[in-house]
């Protein structure tokens, strides 16, 4: 195969034409180093997180299109997918996924060794998170996890170079922990759409997700996890001053869960996928508060 084709198979496995993916990183993580620096965090601490969230989401695909290529040839949205096709051996794709691994922690380097201590925990959650599908009735938690553990490390990271290992945990303050809880909401909410789409090939296949679990309930449980969400967040940004900007962004994020729920309410596929891929709007609007709360203070 040409090398342009062979380019082209490595962007399909680590979803660079579908950056929806890493922005559902990006937004929280952004909001949280804002929080976390009163501020603008300083342009190091900028690029750190911004390469480092786009590289671990692609070493997770890597990881996850691994684990999951027997489940999913059988299902129609990803049987397509580089690794369950064959067009990329298993042996490539974790070879990539070590790469963009090595360079995110990398840049973890550069911070202090209490970020570092968050990289190893979040590389630990991002292995298990693909075999959780098979024993967890909600993966999706776990998910929730993984994709929030750049919070913890935006509050280790403000602290300086000086932060030690040992300060990991003790860094993060009680309002980081609900910012953490609020954005586990909102994975729980945006994955269980996105696991609605696929809920009758899972059925099949023997795969646990939310969207099972829930039965249902399950547009009632992506609604409550998104107002856990909304009203954590909200409660930390006006606990921190940040005013008027702030409620805007929320008003505009609660608006756009209540579009979502008329999109999935009648569970159609095409719906809760349009739903699923346009949530990173719901973050950006409260990132994009928080910024101008703190621009305007």
């Amino acid at each position: 195969m040409k090398s342009g084709g062979r380019l082209a198979l490595y962007l399909d496995l680590i979803r660079w034409n579908r950056p929806a993916g890493w922005l559902l990183l990006l937004w929280p993580t952004l909001g949280a180093l804002w929080l976390a620096s009163g501020g603008w965090p300083g342009w190091h601490l900028l690029a750190v997180f911004v390469a480092g969230t786009v590289l671990m989401r692609s070493a997770g695909c890597c990881i996850n299109d691994v684990a999951d290529r027997d489940f999913d040839r059988h299902v129609k949205r990803t049987a397509q997918r580089p690794v369950t096709s064959g067009a990329i051996s298993v042996k490539q794709a974790l070879g990539l996924g070590a790469v963009l691994a090595l360079l995110a922690f990398g840049l973890a380097l550069t911070t202090n060794a209490a970020v570092i201590v968050w990289a190893f925990v979040g590389l630990a959650i991002t292995l298990a998170y693909p075999f959780a599908k098979r024993f967890v009735s909600l993966p999706q938690a776990v998910l929730g996890v993984a994709f929030s553990i750049g919070i913890p490390m935006a509050f280790c990271a403000a602290g300086g170079e000086g932060v030690p290992a040992s300060e990991a945990f003790s860094r993060v303050p009680g309002y980081g922990w609900l910012l953490l809880l609020g954005n586990l909401g909102w994975v729980l909410a945006y994955d269980t759409e996105y696991a609605m789409v696929d809920r009758d090939d899972d059925l099949k296949i023997g795969m646990k997700t939310s969207a099972i679990t829930f039965g249902r309930f399950d547009v009632a449980a992506v609604m409550w996890s998104y107002a856990l969400f909304i009203v954590l967040w909200a409660f930390v940004g006006m606990r921190t001053g940040l005013g008027a900007p702030l409620m805007a962004g929320i008003a505009a994020a609660a608006a756009q869960a209540f579009w979502h729920w008329r999109l999935i309410r009648r569970r159609t596929r095409e719906g809760c996928f349009q739903a699923f891929r346009l949530n990173h709007w719901l973050g950006f609007v409260v990132f994009a508060g928080i910024v101008v709360g703190y621009a305007l203070r």
